[in-house]
């Protein structure tokens, strides 16, 4: 899944020896609740109810991780996550849901080292990709299709996933016989969908085993080449050059490099096409308890980013955005999450219940609140005529 983060829950809190005095953490933490329109042990879907009294000391000396790992752990619950960040995003409660020293910590690391190069490049794959193909053909679509479905007329999963795919596909000017490059083909659901409805030739390339191996399995009569490969060590040329979900993974310290590698597979008359959840603001590193938990490495770009890596590169020809389809298509997953746990509880475990619904509903309040947005985004090398992109 495109992969999201919550970088306004970032700064510490600074409580000063006054402050101290004259407030415990359970007042802190219960009056910025309540600007958000939140009651601790409150009888609304959003408000929260607190098992663990040690709770408040956790949130203020732990930050986004103590928030993550303390309802994975049961301190607290909620009957309607999705409400209650929501809520949070759209109220400036930064200061009590903020990293602390762990957060400039892995800031640090982030800005000293490329956490998405070499073996590092994989860690997402086998931590979060890898997790079962059963787990997740369950929760998604039936095409297996885990990014931002487009829901413009769509009134199930799968329509809002092939109109999705389709989208793509009109965007990309797909004619028969074309060559495709699909950077970070997943399951390989876009690839087959090119080869069976617009006759494209595929080649694909994802960080992920289980995904190489299904997609090989499943889509084996089809003219799509489905690769164990990092982006960076393609080579070849192609008519058409896309990623769907994938921008998220590479990192700040690699956008250029990977604007370069989409510039030196494509042809010169091609088209380059990205999908990508984006930011509103600049950063180089990610919420930590989604480092941790759900996508190790990963970071999300701003506009600004994307900018810069592309100049001179690209032509932007369009640039699309539908950010609040992915709260729709969260909602989506969350309800297939829900009924097929019976058959996966045994082999995963309460706290990995617990983790995923933290995951999905959070990251729905991001989008819900526009803290992110998801956006298609289309290119063409410079002196190309220019292609009839716009098709939302």
């Amino acid at each position: 899944m495109e992969k999201q983060t919550y970088d306004v829950l970032k700064k510490p809190l600074t409580l000063t020896p006054a402050l101290r005095r004259s407030k415990t953490a359970r007042q802190y933490v219960e009056e910025t609740l309540n600007a958000a329109g939140i009651t601790i042990n409150g009888t609304r879907p959003f408000d929260i109810i607190v098992y663990n009294n040690n709770l408040y000391d956790r949130i203020i000396s732990e930050g986004s991780v103590g928030v993550g790992e303390s309802y994975m752990d049961g301190w607290w619950d909620c009957p309607a996550l999705d409400q209650f960040f929501d809520k949070i995003f759209r109220t400036d409660v930064k200061q009590i849901i903020a990293g602390n020293w762990q957060f400039y910590l892995h800031a640090l690391k982030c800005r000293l080292l490329n956490r998405q190069k070499g073996k590092h490049a994989y860690e997402v794959g086998l931590r979060h990709y890898d997790v079962g193909n059963d787990f997740y053909r369950d929760m998604l679509d039936g095409r297996m299709t885990y990014t931002c479905g487009y829901w413009k007329d769509a009134e199930t999963l799968d329509e809002a996933q092939e109109a999705k795919l389709d989208l793509i596909c009109r965007k990309l000017q797909l004619e028969p016989g074309m060559s495709v490059l699909d950077i970070g083909c997943g399951w390989g659901s876009f690839a087959a969908y090119a080869a069976e409805k617009y006759g494209a030739r595929v080649t694909g390339v994802t960080i992920s085993r289980e995904q190489t191996a299904l997609a090989k399995q499943k889509y084996a009569d089809l003219p799509i080449d489905i690769r164990l490969q990092d982006y960076r060590d393609i080579t070849g040329k192609f008519d058409r050059v896309l990623s769907i979900g994938m921008f998220e993974h590479v990192g700040y310290k690699n956008y250029r490099t990977y604007m370069e590698t989409t510039a030196r597979c494509l042809k010169d008359d091609g088209i380059a096409f990205m999908q990508t959840i984006g930011r509103n603001e600049s950063a180089s590193t990610i919420n930590p308890w989604i480092n941790k938990y759900i996508f190790p490495n990963s970071m999300l770009p701003s506009i600004a980013q994307i900018g810069e890596a592309m100049e001179g590169l690209f032509v932007m020809e369009d640039w699309h955005n539908f950010g609040p389809h992915y709260d729709k298509t969260l909602m989506a997953w969350h309800r297939n999450f829900e009924s097929s746990w019976p058959k996966h509880r045994d082999g995963y475990g309460e706290q990995f219940y617990r983790m995923w619904n933290f995951y999905l509903l959070s990251c729905a309040g991001t989008f819900r609140s526009r803290l992110n947005q998801l956006w298609q985004i289309t290119m063409t090398k410079p002196g190309r005529p220019q292609p009839a992109c716009r098709l939302s």
